[in-house]
């Protein structure tokens, strides 16, 4: 007996086009295939893509999504490889991205206002312009969208020094199911009154409402800044290294870790700089006045070489450096390139991204180091230690069951040593489909209760995102 695809009544699709007009409304499946799926490749089912301009749009669809009963899916870019914005179920898919503008840059505040499809790249070369400067840089900066990273509470390399996002979402204007509209916090940098509904929107992954509007924190832009590529003979070398830039009371803007496995990975794609020696290395980068980062440089070198010489805690055997922009593209260049070159090594990849507390890293990227050889398979481990926050990447064929497989037994295996050192299951990609099976490892019953409580309280139906998160 076959059963028949689900599809939207015409009575639900006339009432989507008379709120999306045109090419704002896609039906057909030839226009709807790109938005069921995310940078994860899991797939979903949308029924309609939305495109809204207004927020009276998002309205008007929320009043129809409850009525109707219809699952709603916000998107941005779709950067997020977690599965967080694909249609679990057949719904309806709200790309948000041609509400993009800029609604304020207030110099005297220290707040910019925007729409949720603004490119996060986009806003901090609007705010540097000014002098003035928004510090949170995913790694998908340049294609990602604030929305998206504002419900994903998203993090990136800046986040040692600076924070995530959560830091800086003074406020936001949010369409909840039924076409209610909430407007939290608003514009001032202290607000303690009632309880904080902005920040229980950032990081929801779009499973509370819709985000048309938000207001951001923003800083002084700093004068100057300088990055330090430092390699060691081993990983177990490097990681000594963090300790000491800490214990020497150092806080740099940026401190990334790349593993043996990630340099040789690396090399594949491009020349490295680094001679063979190197087998683990530290991405620093610190930021200042012109003045005083000269000698912020020189502290850190210091830091690197005070007290090392013991057989796992050497100084690096190797280095290079570079002041501004453009002597510190390229070294930054080699860590954005960590990915694509991933891809290198086999064509498949599980991306985790565990963090754990920052006295456990050398432990957890041994064991880590431990699975990869039980499996047989490649395991990239880098990113972000300062906050104790690693990105294991588990490389396999697809095309090979036996290595498929062995992926997912690596990747349980990994969640169980993460939460055995009281780490998370994810510092900064969220949940979404991905690691929800794995939640009952890290929530308690009464959190998972409580935050399906609170879910009700905003979407008493369930439509929201539905199937994600908790």
């Amino acid at each position: 007996m076959s059963t028949q695809a689900p599809h939207l009544s015409t009575t639900q699709e006339r009432s989507l086009r008379d709120i999306f007009p045109g090419d704002s409304l896609l039906l057909t499946p030839e226009q709807t295939l790109i938005f069921a799926t995310d940078a994860g490749r899991r797939m979903g089912t949308p029924l309609a893509v939305v495109r809204p301009t207004t927020e009276a749009q998002v309205v008007e669809l929320l009043r129809l999504a409850q009525a109707e009963g219809l699952p709603v899916y916000a998107r941005g870019r779709a950067s997020n490889q977690v599965g967080a914005c694909v249609p679990a179920r057949p719904g309806i898919v709200v790309s948000l991205l041609h509400m993009n503008r800029i609604l304020d840059i207030a110099d005297d505040d220290f707040v910019a206002e925007v729409e949720p499809g603004v490119v996060t790249s986009d806003l901090q070369r609007a705010v540097e312009a000014r002098g003035l400067f928004y510090p949170p840089d995913p790694a998908s900066i340049d294609i990602s969208t604030i929305g998206g990273n504002v419900a994903t509470c998203a993090g990136g390399m800046r986040a040692l020094k600076y924070g995530v996002t959560r830091e800086y979402v003074l406020g936001l204007t949010a369409v909840l199911p039924g076409g209610k509209v909430l407007r939290t916090g608003g514009r001032c940098h202290k607000n303690v009154v009632g309880l904080d509904l902005t920040r229980l929107f950032v990081g929801s992954e779009g499973t509370l409402g819709i985000v048309t509007r938000i207001a951001l924190k923003l800083l002084p832009l700093p004068q100057a800044t300088a990055t330090l590529l430092a390699g060691f003979a081993s990983m177990e070398a490097a990681m000594h290294g963090v300790r000491r830039i800490f214990r020497a009371g150092i806080l740099p803007v940026a401190l990334e870790f790349l593993s043996p496995e990630v340099l040789d990975c690396v090399a594949r794609r491009q020349t490295p700089p680094w001679p063979d020696s190197v087998r683990g290395a530290l991405l620093i980068r610190l930021d200042g006045s012109r003045e005083s980062l000269p000698l912020e440089v020189r502290r850190m070198h210091d830091a690197l070489h005070t007290s090392a010489g013991t057989s796992g805690n050497e100084p690096p055997v190797w280095s290079a450096h570079g002041v501004g922009h453009d002597e510190e593209e390229p070294l930054w260049a080699m860590r954005r390139g960590i990915s694509p070159s991933s891809y290198l090594v086999r064509p498949n990849k599980i991306g985790e991204d565990i963090a754990v507390p920052r006295g456990r890293l050398l432990d957890a990227l041994t064991g880590i180091r431990a699975i990869a050889q039980a499996h047989d398979l490649p395991i990239l481990t880098y990113g972000h230690v300062g906050d104790g926050n690693i990105h294991v990447n588990i490389m396999y064929d697809g095309a090979d069951p036996s290595e498929t497989t062995r992926a997912d037994a690596a990747t349980v295996e990994v969640m169980h040593l993460v939460r055995s050192m009281d780490g998370t299951l994810s510092g900064e990609h969220g949940v979404g489909m991905a690691k929800k099976e794995f939640l009952h490892l890290q929530l308690s019953p009464l959190e998972t209760e409580l935050m399906r409580q609170v879910k009700h309280a905003f979407d008493p139906l369930g439509i929201m995102n539905p199937d994600k998160a908790y």
